[in-house]
């Protein structure tokens, strides 16, 4: 067991480190991306499953209410937290659509959507970033995997953030690490004092 934890931190330690390598640039523009939304009076909408789905209501929660300062609340929502939206829309159409016609009912020009695929490969982050652009949206995506930047996802965004690593628990590690530095950075620019 001492193993299986030395190995898990040195695992998860480095792919941060690999992704920070290799995205640094396009994390921060990310954040300049979600400053100028924000800014426009336009809003964050973030979707993703499972452990997706949660850390798109984590991080619509971080941009609410608050992260790090006391603050007016920020417009984020989180695509997955209505169940009866979800559910009829699986029901009567597919599960494939559950984002993509919330995107469509709430989704307008000058907000930005955040996917989130640990594959970089779920059909229904892929629709909603399709539907997402047909509005003329900014449009993001946080993948996972060896060639997650090549992935229909990330060729499909404007911004693709991918965690180079094959392991689905270290990806997911470094999706919440990146959604707080995003809020981290969001949060100063607009009402730090640096």
């Amino acid at each position: 067991m001492e193993q299986v934890v030395s190995e898990a931190l040195i695992n998860s330690m480095l792919a941060k480190e690999a992704f920070v390598k290799e995205s640094r640039g396009r994390l921060i523009d990310l954040a300049c991306q979600m400053v100028v939304t924000l800014r426009q009076e336009g809003k964050i909408l973030i979707f993703g499953n499972g452990g997706s789905a949660a850390d798109a209501q984590h991080m619509a929660a971080e941009f609410v209410n608050r992260f790090l300062l006391n603050r007016k609340p920020l417009a984020a929502i989180a695509l997955t937290t209505d169940t009866s939206v979800i559910t009829s829309i699986g029901n009567d159409f597919s599960f494939d659509e559950i984002f993509s016609k919330q995107m469509q009912a709430l989704g307008k020009k000058e907000d930005l959507a955040l996917g989130i695929s640990t594959s970089g490969s779920s059909t229904n982050v892929v629709k909603a970033i399709e539907v997402a652009k047909h509005i003329g949206m900014r449009t993001a995506v946080l993948t996972g995997g060896l060639s997650g930047s090549t992935s229909e996802l990330g060729k499909l965004a404007d911004i693709c953030l991918n965690v180079p690593t094959k392991k689905t628990a270290h990806i997911q590690e470094v999706h919440l690490w990146i959604e707080h530095v995003l809020c981290e950075l969001v949060e100063e620019e607009i009402f730090g004092e640096n």
